[in-house]
């Protein structure tokens, strides 16, 4: 494996390391042992269920054998490669991956209205089972079972973005912790669930697969069993917490709640448009960076660049719990930046494609402009890194109780909607038109979220105690 690959997953190490270790009072905020004991419990759980989606849903993008990539997330290259043993051609596995974005879009909303009105604990349970019946449907070869495994994956999906989340603020609210501890939680489970335990994770389905010849069903048996686990836990020290749980409600009313929430605050619009520009970009890139990297074919070490980019997002998220413990600094103000320069980094491509001369030689090692890409896609990824954690702050804050997981699943329409379309035609449009409009939603998502921090200044009380005048003019300090 080449030097570059080293000296750039060691250089983001190193950092994320010392960005760790360095952490001053400024940095951190002085919490309670109860609130503590809550959060690793939250903590143990969410990276569980993140652990599992590395084992299971993952993306093995080869352009010279005309793979679709698959998955909600950057995940292990298994899920094709499972479907390509059971002899499934190119146009019949992406039947399947649409399928499971296809589900999550038209029942994302019913799961997450039943959340909040059955009980977000359960929601969050109903997913392990979902899921691991999802997993177990992976055993068969049978088209129309592994059909259902994907819709089952698609509706598991919906509630792993919404229920655990919705569960979480609402706990933190009853319990009565302060509100700006909940950015520690929102950080640490992205630095956790969606960086440190997705590397190892992917480093175990390896394991399984190829060192000890297990087979690609492997590690969807273990995901099984983490997931298992993770209910136990649920079930056992989790409480039952709703939204609007009356039982004058039906789905249809509670539909028509949140579509009202939604167009009468403009806050929450705004915040919906922001996440499905920004998270339609980030499922586009997982789409494009294979064949961004490998033009003519180079030969790139697609286990060893996916590491890479969990340690970027990693130090995004380090990097967000910096942030977030600002209470003078607000995340509606430097989100701003951190969509700019997403847009920068998805643009280097483009830019490549036009200043640095192509190779005509086929296969061999990383070209320079692939080098160049990589750093940006790494600047990418630790953008994704900051933006998980802040959205979920935003949201926590602007979302109303009584409908979040409704509402959030609103937002993921538009979303799951994209995904289809860019999953049906990605071999439509030049890569680097693919690009340019993923930089274009991410430029929009700074304008957006420029409005956003406006209404919210405009909104926020104009006599603040003078506790509130302390908070925000010093951090705080442990």
């Amino acid at each position: 494996m080449e030097l570059f690959y080293f000296l750039v997953f060691g250089g983001l190490g190193a950092v994320v390391a010392a960005m760790e270790l360095s952490k001053n009072n400024k940095d951190r905020i002085n919490t309670s042992p109860a609130f503590n004991s809550f959060k690793n419990n939250y903590l143990l759980v969410y990276s569980l269920m993140m652990g599992l989606k590395v084992l299971d849903q993952a993306f093995d993008f080869d352009p010279r054998a005309g793979n679709i990539p698959t998955g909600d997330w950057l995940q292990g290259p298994y899920v094709y490669f499972l479907y390509s043993q059971y002899g499934y051609g190119k146009g019949e596995i992406g039947q399947l991956f649409i399928a499971g974005f296809g589900s999550s879009m038209l029942f994302g909303t019913i799961v997450g209205s039943l959340a909040d009105k059955q009980g977000r604990r359960r929601a969050c349970a109903t997913y392990c089972i979902t899921y691991i019946l999802s997993c177990i449907t992976k055993h068969s070869p049978q088209y129309k079972v592994l059909m259902i495994g994907r819709i089952l994956g698609g509706i598991a999906t919906s509630l792993l973005f919404s229920a655990f989340e919705s569960w979480l603020v609402a706990e933190h609210n009853k319990r009565g912790f302060e509100q700006q501890w909940l950015s520690i939680t929102f950080s640490k489970a992205i630095f956790l669930g969606n960086g440190l335990v997705a590397i190892v994770s992917g480093l175990f389905g390896n394991l399984l697969v190829d060192s000890f010849a297990l087979g690609p069903v492997a590690p969807f048996d273990a995901a099984a069993c983490f997931l298992a686990i993770g209910m136990a836990i649920i079930l056992s020290s989790w409480t039952e917490n709703y939204g609007d749980a009356s039982e004058n409600k039906d789905l249809l009313t509670q539909f028509r709640s949140a579509a009202v929430a939604i167009a009468s605050d403009e806050k929450i619009a705004l915040l919906g448009a922001i996440q499905s520009l920004f998270e339609g970009s980030m499922y586009t890139f997982v789409f494009l960076w294979t064949p961004a990297l490998s033009a003519n074919n180079e030969e790139i070490p697609h286990g060893f660049i996916f590491a890479t980019f969990m340690l970027a997002s990693m130090l995004g998220s380090s990097l967000a719990s910096r942030l977030l413990a600002r209470s003078s600094l607000r995340v509606e103000s430097y989100m701003q930046i951190v969509f700019l320069v997403s847009s920068v980094s998805l643009l280097l491509p483009i830019i490549t494609s036009l200043l640095v001369t192509p190779s005509k030689v086929r296969g061999g090692s990383i070209s320079f402009s692939g080098c160049i890409q990589l750093l940006g896609f790494c600047t990418f990824e630790a953008c994704v890194g900051l933006f998980w954690p802040s959205i979920m702050k935003m949201r926590s804050q602007y979302i109303p109780e009584e409908a979040r997981s409704t509402i959030m699943n609103f937002f993921r329409i538009p979303l799951n909607i994209f995904v289809c379309v860019v999953l049906y035609n990605v071999d439509a449009f030049p890569i680097t038109v693919m690009f340019g409009m993923c930089s274009i939603f991410l430029l929009v998502a700074s304008v957006l979220q420029r409005r956003l921090m406006v209404i919210a200044e405009k909104s926020r009380p104009q006599d603040w105690s003078l506790k509130e005048r302390d908070a925000e003019a010093e951090p705080l300090n442990i």
